[in-house]
């Protein structure tokens, strides 16, 4: 089974069905495997004076998960328009209710988000479901990490640890791909990236160290509206990262024979040198190494033997820029 891809809408469709429907076509398009969005229901999830995050001041955070949130019908068309179009539909629930919501519309899979790993009641309903779960590490200590992958397995093994920094955007060297690697050994677990960078370069890193799964966040235009837009892919820049994956993951299942290296014969002829004169070299003449040159192309006598030719004789008289060949030369002299 290959990387899975997904593309994280989150909200950025700002509460409109039509610009939800248009990004998953969209990213449908860009060849993601999966679509996944936010279920947020604000009463049940925060209270009215909790704070935005630092890089989203633009409407307080009740309103603006109330505002841009979905009803069961919308949310329907929205997984009927990702089955239509062969991808899978996911969305972080922030609350049981939103579970609830989830479950009723068929969720295949769930993805916990960064801020719901310490929510231990939630990841406890969302085990018992028996789906496969992708845990986010994002601001997460070990010692919450431990708990939350414990919860999970304690019903079942379809877990997938992705690593995540939460940082808006997040620089290079905060990514911390090795800490994908110490969840694979701590956990045994398949693991993954969710990516915060604003280019693709650490899926592709994530990828040749293993990754399994890659979300990455999606926009229309970086000009959209919302938290989550200026730190997303547009549809170029997603396409072509779905398309450096599926080029690493050639390369990966790929190994190259060194032994097979007779099969580039030809071209070592073009580009490799030969043993040349760059004099006139008459018949029986010793060779001295001051008439002798190495030039393409590779048909002559290798370069690599040069240091055998001085001291002998040639064997007919060879014109300067003539290729050296064996029979040019009187070896046993």
């Amino acid at each position: 089974m290959g990387v899975l891809i997904i593309a994280e809408v989150g909200s950025v469709h700002d509460g409109s069905l039509g610009n939800a429907l248009q990004l998953i076509d969209a990213a449908a398009d860009c060849g993601a495997e999966a679509v996944k969005f936010q279920t947020h229901i604000a009463e049940a999830e925060t209270l009215r004076d909790a704070p935005m995050p630092p890089y989203f001041q633009g409407e307080p955070r009740y309103e603006y998960l109330e505002r841009t949130s979905f009803t069961q019908d919308q949310w329907r068309q929205l997984k009927d328009r990702c089955e239509a179009r062969g991808v899978i539909f996911m969305s972080s629930p922030f609350s049981e209710e939103a579970v609830d919501l989830l479950e009723a519309l068929g969720m295949t899979h769930y993805k916990i988000p960064s801020g719901e790993v310490t929510n231990l009641p939630l990841l406890e309903k969302i085990a018992r479901l028996g789906k496969p779960v992708l845990l986010s590490s994002g601001m997460s200590t070990w010692d919450e990490l431990d708990r939350a992958v414990k919860v999970v397995r304690a019903q079942h093994d379809l877990l997938t640890a992705l690593q995540c920094t939460t940082e808006y955007p997040c620089p290079p060297e905060r990514v911390g791909l090795n800490v994908m690697l110490e969840m694979k050994d701590r956990y045994g677990v398949r693991v993954g990236l969710s990516d915060h960078t604003l280019t693709i370069y650490a899926p592709l890193a994530a990828v040749t160290l293993g990754a399994q799964v890659i979300e990455k966040h999606f926009t229309l235009s970086r000009r959209m509206y919302g938290s989550d837009a200026p730190h997303s892919l547009e549809p170029e820049e997603f396409a072509e990262m779905v398309r450096g994956i599926r080029a690493v993951e050639t390369m990966l299942a790929s190994p190259v024979d060194k032994s097979e290296a007779g099969r580039y014969a030809d071209m070592k002829e073009i580009f490799q040198k030969s043993v040349v004169a760059i004099v006139d070299i008459p018949a029986g003449a010793v060779i001295g190494r001051d008439m002798l040159g190495i030039k393409k192309p590779g048909t002559g006598l290798p370069a690599a033997r040069i240091d055998e030719l001085p001291g002998k004789r040639t064997a007919r008289a060879v014109g300067r820029n003539q290729l050296l060949q064996d029979d040019d030369i009187r070896w046993e002299s």
